[in-house]
């Protein structure tokens, strides 16, 4: 079984993964954040560094979904293909920062590579405001992170809530992560659990 956890940065997506992956002895999949040789640089130079940084991921996380199709284990996947192709890449095209050119050849080769996998059993989006999102990007500290923008922040959400609402390739659970802190409550990460349990048990 593939579970993914979508949401914007700063949602809470790793922390939930990781939380998931102990308490239903899943097989946890990072997105490649630290190891990321273009992330530092896209956000000093979004313009320079677009292209670059979504092929990085694209590639990433073409190569768990390989992996997971290959796995019997049920594995949790942290950030989903879709939320390049859906959101991130189409954003920095809108804003100016990913050429035509560019985002052309980025969707073809996304079309292509979705073409070859499926889509996740289970997808669970984290839904934050911005002031939520802004405070959990502050407190765990990424110094790339630092030069983030409002605007940015703000545009990615709405591609969020757009996407979410037409979503249709599986079954979805929404989160609202400005009302509970899986982090610290474990009432909270137990309502979510007992979400899940609801939903997966349809799965089988």
């Amino acid at each position: 079984m593939h579970i993914a956890v979508a949401g914007n940065i700063g949602a809470g997506k790793t922390t939930l993964t990781e939380l998931l992956a102990k308490h239903y002895g899943w097989i946890p999949f990072y997105e490649d954040v630290d190891d990321n040789p273009y992330l530092n640089d896209f956000y000093n130079d979004m313009q320079r560094w677009s292209f670059n940084l979504q092929i990085f991921f694209l590639n990433s996380r073409f190569k768990h979904l390989l992996k997971i199709r290959e796995s019997d284990k049920t594995i949790i996947q942290d950030r989903t293909i879709y939320e390049d192709a859906e959101i991130f890449a189409p954003n920095l095209h809108a804003m100016g920062l990913l050429s035509t050119r560019d985002f052309n050849t980025y969707k073809t080769i996304f079309d292509l590579m979705v073409s070859l996998v499926d889509p996740p059993d289970l997808l669970i989006y984290l839904r934050g405001s911005i002031p939520t999102l802004v405070n959990q990007i502050q407190k765990r500290g990424r110094a790339y992170e630092n030069s983030i923008r409002l605007d940015y922040l703000t545009e990615l959400n709405n591609r969020y809530e757009e996407w979410i609402t037409g979503y249709k390739l599986g079954k979805l659970l929404v989160v609202n992560v400005d009302d509970i802190d899986f982090t610290t409550r474990p009432e909270d990460l137990s309502f979510v659990i007992d979400k899940i349990n609801a939903q997966i048990h349809g799965l089988f």
